[in-house]
């Protein structure tokens, strides 16, 4: 990334913007604070760059080609230049290849550095012990020569005359084999030191790491949390959507059972509707003849709306009231079609009733209207 002139494609002006360069696209923005964003220019595999000779004033010059457009583009110096113009053509060749982005490698790099510091830790803690041994038993053996000095002093006191000559030498023996060992272990703190203080930088890296991972796993944990949330949800969504089609189903077939009934109740009621217009006219013919009877008809108007609630009451429960009223034929005959003889006019219809139960009617209705006079 960095500033670069540019040239624009309708006013030809150049104007400084900050290019991105990522593993398929060039960003250009107004400034670096990546605010203000003026365009992008799509890398893929028929792209190409090229570089230009210097014209108009303008030095460094290289060419972008794509499909679409072609983008002119003016670097600082020949470094800067060189640089865009190799990484573009290195992105350029790697969406030919169809390669990973180099950022996916440099992963990988550090991955594998990663696990590199680990063995180089691992061994550096093994040399530390194997020094850490190495020193303890140094100081195991100095202490016996220590120890054996002591007894010879002890002894030495005793032929201290004797065996002067040879305390001295073993004596200077020691100094030399101190300082000496003094120097070995100087150079042991030291290296010590250094690998202590690599050791605690590298330790710092990897309880950074931890807490990275920790985090990680944290998020995992939600991830994982929220799955199975969701596949709780939708498994309830799917428990739901079958009971309300099952409930739907089964609304359905009541629906087409109400439908059929309501077909029935209707077909029904059209007889009984065609009926009842029948028997109207026929009311009709029987008033102009039976006015003086207005009494009786109103009557038997009253008696006919009952029966009819009955007869619609009978329609709506069963399908057999034709056995029902076979059983009262005394009382009430079907409409049936009539025969070639004079019908009789009632204000029922005609042949509503037999002649003897228009005759009983008759002396009822007579008998009933003595008494009201």
């Amino acid at each position: 990334q960095g500033y670069m002139l540019k040239k624009g494609h309708k006013r030809k002006n150049w104007m400084e913007r900050w290019f991105v360069l990522k593993p398929n696209i060039i960003s250009y923005y107004v400034s670096e604070d990546l605010k203000d964003k003026k365009g992008d220019i799509i890398l893929d595999g028929n792209c190409c760059v090229e570089a230009l000779p210097d014209k108009d004033g303008k030095k460094c010059l290289f060419l972008i080609k794509c499909l679409d457009k072609t983008f002119e583009i003016s670097a600082s110096d020949k470094k800067k230049k060189q640089e865009w113009i190799q990484a573009i053509q290195t992105t350029v060749n790697l969406l030919r290849a169809g390669s990973p982005p180099p950022h996916k490698e440099a992963r990988q790099k550090r991955k594998e550095l990663r696990q590199k510091l680990l063995a180089e830790q691992e061994e550096l803690e093994r040399q530390m012990k194997e020094l850490q041994a190495a020193n303890e038993n140094k100081q195991k053996e100095l202490e016996t020569v220590r120890k054996q000095l002591e007894a010879a002093a002890a002894r030495a006191a005793e032929e201290e005359k004797k065996r002067l000559q040879t305390q001295v030498e073993l004596q200077d023996r020691f100094s030399l084999e101190l300082e000496r060992e003094k120097m070995v272990r100087q150079k042991m703190e030291e290296q010590v030191a250094q690998k202590s203080s690599e050791l605690e930088q590298y330790l710092q890296r990897v309880r950074e790491l931890e807490e990275m991972y920790k985090q990680l796993q944290e998020a995992l944990e939600d991830e994982k949390q929220a799955r199975q949330d969701e596949e709780t949800v939708r498994k309830l969504q799917a428990r739901l959507l079958e009971e309300e089609t099952a409930k739907r189903a089964e609304l359905e077939k009541w629906h087409l059972q109400q439908q059929q009934t309501i077909q029935m109740t209707e077909a029904e009621k059209q007889e009984l509707e065609n009926q009842r217009l029948m028997k109207e006219q026929a009311l009709q013919v029987a008033m102009h003849q039976l006015k003086q009877l207005e009494l009786e008809r109103k009557e038997a108007l009253e008696q006919y709306e009952e029966v009819k609630k009955k007869l619609e009451t009978a329609a709506n429960n069963t399908k057999s009231w034709k056995d029902k009223v076979a059983h009262h034929e005394g009382l009430i005959r079907l409409i049936e079609p009539g025969s070639k003889n004079p019908h009789l006019i009632t204000n029922w219809g005609p042949a509503a009733f037999t002649e003897a139960e228009l005759e009983e009617r008759q002396r009822s209705w007579k008998g009933k209207k003595a008494t009201s006079e």
